[in-house]
C-alpha cells in the first residue's frame, strides 16, 4: 500500500471516529443541563486518600484523632479560644503581653494535646508527659497574667523564677513547633539562640560580644521583642480572624464550588482541566493559607480529571502544585503573610492587598501560558459540554456564596480594621448560608467552625512564636545591620546580585519552612538590604515573600510538588522540575515589579502603568515559549534562547532593551509563522 493512500486512510478513519464520538455525546449536552451531572462527579479521589497524602507532606494533618469525652473538652478549649479572641474583635484587645501571652498559651496546651512527639506515636490517646507538656505550656502563658503588673515595674531587673519560667517557655515553643512545623524552623531558631550565646566565636561581621542564657530567655519571653513580639500580636489580632472566616466559607462549600464554576469556564479550552485547575486554585487562595492544602484539595478534583483525558502524571500533579503555590501569593489573603507584611513595613492593609495584586495575576497569567503552551505541543483536548458543569447554573444557583469574599473587601477598603473586617465577614458568611437549604449552616456546623478555625491556627502560631525568636535574636545582636552590610560587600551595592543573592536565601530558607515564619526572618534580615539599594518597601518585601513561597515547588524539597504526586501516583522529583518550568514566572515576576515598582503601584501613572504591563506580558509569553519549546510550532533549541533572550530584555527596565526585546521577539515570530506556514504546505502536498 502507498503512504498516500496510507495517509488517506488514516484521515478517513479520524473523520469517522470524530464523527462517532460527536454523535455520541451530542444527546447528553440536554441531559446534562437538566441534571447538573458532570464528570466532576466521578473524578474526586477519594477523600480518605487525600488526608493521607497531606498528612505524608503537612505536619498539621498529623494530629491525633480524639473522641468521646476527651476529644469534646479539646473542641470546648479550641472553642473557649475563638470566642476570646471574638471577644477582643468586638470589645477591643487586652494589654499587650496578656493578648499575645493568652494566645501562645492556649496554642502550646492544645498542640501538646493533638500532635504526638512522633508521627508513628499517632494515636487516640494522649501519654501523660505530653499532658505534663500542656499544661507547662499553659502555665509559662498564665504566668504572664497572674505577674503582669510585677513584670511591667521589675523594668528588666528579672527575677530567678522569671528566668525559670522564660527558659521553659522557650523550650516548649520549640518542640512544639517541631511536632505541627516540622525540624527545619526549629533548627533555624536554634542556631540564632546559639549565635546569641557564642556570638564571639563567630567570625567576621556576626562576630559579637554574646549574651548569658539568663539574658537571653528572658528576652525571648519577657519582652514583646520576641516570642511576644510582632508576628504573634498580628496572630493574636489579624491572622486568627481570618483563619476562622476561611473555615465558615469551606463549611459553606465555596471551595467546591469555586472549583466546579473554574471547571465549567475553562475545562472546554485546549488543555481545559488544566486552566480550570489554574483558575480554580487561585480563587481557592482567598480561603487557604497552604499550598500543601490547597494542592490536595483542589487538586483530589483537577488531578483525576487531567489524567482521565491523556495528561501525564508529572504533568497534571505539577499543574496543580504551581496553581495551587501561588494561592498564597493571592490577595486577600495571601497566607496569612498580608498581615505581618503591614506591621514589617508600616503600609496599610489595603495598601499591601492592592499592591500584590498586579504580581498574583502575571504569576498565574505565567503559569496559565506554559500550560496552554504545553497542550498545544502535545495536542490534549479539552472536556466536551457534556462532561462540563454548567457556569450559568452554578452562578444562578449558589451566587450568594461569594458575598463574603466581596463584603471584607468593601471593608477593607472603606477604612475598617483587618480584625473588625474579619468579625464581620465571619458574620456575613454565616447569615449567607441560611439563603438555601444545602448550604445552611447549623448550630452545631457553627460551634464546629470555631473549634476548626482554631485548630488551623495553630501551625501559625507556632510558626509566628518561633519566627519571632529569630527576630529577637537579630533585634539582640544587631544581625540585620551586619547581614546588610556583608550582603552589600558581597554585591559590590550590584542591585541585582543582592537580589539574586536573596532569592537564594529566600528559596533556601523557605523548603521546609513555613510561609509565615519564612516571611518573618525575610523581612527582618534580608528586605532591608533591598530597600537600602533603592528598590521600594512594599517592592522589596514583596520580593521576598515571593521566592519564599516558591520553595513549595522548588526541588529538592517541593511539598506541594510531593503532595500532587502522592495524588497522581507520578514521580515526586519530575513532578518538582516540571512544576518550576511550569511556574517559571514566579522566579520572574519578583524581578519585574523589583524593577518596574509601578507594578506594585509605586510612583505609578496609568500610561506607565500599561507599558509595564504589556512588555512584561510579552516578555513573559516569550520566555514560556523558550521554556516550553513552542510557538505556535514546536521550535529548536537555538530559537529557544532567542526567545528567552528577547524576553529577558523586555523584564530589564529602559527603551533601549525595550525595542531590542520587543524587535527580537516580532523578527522570531514572524520566522515562526513562515516556518508552520511552511509545514502547512509540505503537509497538504503529501497528503495531496
Amino acid at each position: 500500500m502507498s503512504n498516500d493512500q496510507s495517509n488517506k486512510d488514516e484521515k478517513v478513519i479520524k473523520e469517522e471516529k470524530t464523527q462517532e464520538m460527536a454523535n455520541t455525546q451530542e444527546p447528553q449536552k440536554q441531559d446534562f443541563v437538566e441534571s447538573g451531572e458532570s464528570i466532576l462527579d466521578k473524578q474526586m479521589i477519594d477523600e480518605e486518600q487525600a488526608a493521607e497524602v497531606a498528612a505524608k507532606y503537612d505536619r498539621e494533618f498529623t494530629a491525633r484523632k480524639l473522641k468521646g469525652i476527651l476529644g469534646k473538652t479539646i473542641s470546648l478549649v479550641a472553642i473557649v479560644w475563638a470566642f476570646v479572641q471574638l471577644y477582643t474583635a468586638l470589645f477591643g484587645v487586652f494589654p499587650t503581653t496578656i493578648q499575645r501571652g493568652q494566645h501562645v498559651g492556649f496554642a502550646l496546651f492544645l498542640v501538646y494535646v493533638l500532635y504526638p512527639f512522633k508521627r508513628s506515636l499517632r494515636n487516640d490517646k494522649v501519654p501523660f508527659y505530653d499532658w505534663i507538656l500542656a499544661f507547662a505550656g499553659a502555665y509559662v502563658a498564665l504566668y504572664h497574667l497572674l505577674n503582669y503588673r510585677d513584670i511591667i515595674h521589675r523594668a528588666g531587673a528579672y527575677t530567678q523564677m522569671d528566668v525559670i519560667v522564660s527558659v521553659v517557655a522557650v523550650l516548649l515553643v520549640l518542640e512544639a513547633t517541631r511536632r505541627i512545623a516540622g525540624p527545619v524552623l526549629v533548627c533555624v531558631a536554634s542556631f540564632f539562640l546559639i549565635y546569641a550565646f557564642i556570638g564571639h566565636s563567630f567570625p567576621g561581621f556576626m562576630s559579637h560580644r554574646g549574651y548569658a542564657i539568663p539574658r537571653i530567655a528572658t528576652y525571648m519571653w519577657m519582652s514583646t521583642e520576641a516570642i511576644l513580639g510582632i508576628p504573634i500580636g498580628v496572630s493574636s489580632t489579624f491572622i486568627f480572624l481570618f483563619l476562622i472566616f476561611a473555615t465558615f466559607l469551606k463549611k459553606t462549600g465555596i471551595g467546591d464550588w469555586l472549583t466546579a464554576l473554574a471547571m465549567g469556564v475553562a475545562g472546554g479550552l485546549t488543555g481545559g482541566p488544566a486552566k480550570a485547575a489554574v483558575i480554580a486554585s487561585a480563587t481557592q487562595g482567598t480561603i487557604s493559607g497552604s499550598s500543601v492544602a490547597n494542592t490536595v484539595g483542589t487538586g483530589s478534583v483537577t488531578i483525576p480529571l487531567m489524567k482521565s483525558i491523556g495528561y501525564r502524571p508529572e504533568f497534571a500533579a505539577a499543574t496543580e502544585a504551581a496553581a495551587s503555590t501561588g494561592g498564597q501569593l493571592m490577595p486577600p489573603v495571601m497566607g496569612a503573610a498580608a498581615f505581618i507584611m503591614t506591621e514589617f513595613t508600616n503600609l496599610p492593609y489595603i495598601t499591601i492587598a492592592l499592591s500584590a495584586a498586579i504580581p498574583a495575576a502575571l504569576y498565574f497569567t505565567g503559569v496559565f501560558m506554559m500550560v496552554h503552551l504545553e497542550a498545544k505541543k502535545t495536542g490534549l483536548r479539552g472536556l466536551t459540554r457534556a462532561e462540563l458543569p454548567n457556569p450559568f447554573k452554578l452562578l444562578k444557583e449558589k451566587w450568594f456564596l461569594a458575598l463574603p469574599i466581596f463584603v471584607i473587601m468593601y471593608l477593607l477598603v472603606g477604612g475598617y480594621t483587618p480584625m473588625r473586617a474579619a468579625l464581620f465577614a465571619i458574620v456575613s458568611a454565616i447569615l449567607v448560608s441560611y439563603i438555601r437549604k444545602d448550604t445552611r449552616l447549623k448550630p452545631i456546623e457553627i460551634i464546629e467552625g470555631l473549634d476548626e478555625g482554631a485548630r488551623s491556627a495553630l501551625p501559625v502560631v507556632m510558626a509566628c512564636a518561633t519566627a519571632g525568636i529569630i527576630v529577637g535574636i537579630v533585634t539582640l545582636t544587631g544581625l540585620g545591620v551586619k547581614f546588610s552590610t556583608g550582603i552589600l560587600i558581597l554585591s559590590g551595592g550590584n542591585v541585582y546580585l543582592a537580589m539574586l543573592f536573596t532569592m537564594f536565601a529566600s528559596i533556601i530558607l523557605g523548603m521546609g519552612m513555613p510561609t509565615t515564619a519564612n516571611y518573618i526572618v525575610q523581612a527582618t534580615i534580608a528586605a532591608p538590604v533591598l530597600v537600602e539599594l533603592g528598590i521600594p518597601v512594599i517592592a522589596a518585601h514583596l520580593f521576598v515573600f515571593y521566592f519564599g513561597i516558591i520553595a513549595d515547588i522548588t526541588p529538592p524539597v517541593a511539598l506541594a510538588a510531593f503532595a500532587g504526586s502522592g495524588i497522581a501516583g507520578s514521580n515526586p522529583f519530575k513532578t518538582g522540575v516540571q512544576a518550576s518550568k511550569l511556574a517559571f514566572a514566579a522566579y520572574l515576576v519578583p524581578y519585574i515589579f523589583a524593577t518596574h515598582p509601578m507594578l506594585v503601584l509605586v510612583d505609578w501613572t496609568p500610561a506607565a502603568l500599561i507599558m509595564s504591563l504589556a512588555t512584561a506580558l510579552i516578555g513573559m509569553y516569550a520566555i514560556a515559549s523558550g521554556v516550553s519549546g513552542f510557538m505556535n510550532t514546536k521550535i529548536n533549541g537555538e530559537m529557544r534562547i532567542i526567545l528567552s533572550t528577547g524576553g529577558l530584555m523586555l523584564i530589564v527596565p529602559g527603551n533601549t532593551t525595550n525595542i531590542g526585546g520587543i524587535a527580537i521577539i516580532g523578527l522570531a515570530f514572524l520566522y515562526l509563522k513562515y516556518k508552520e506556514k511552511k509545514e502547512a504546505e509540505k503537509s497538504e502536498a503529501t497528503s495531496a
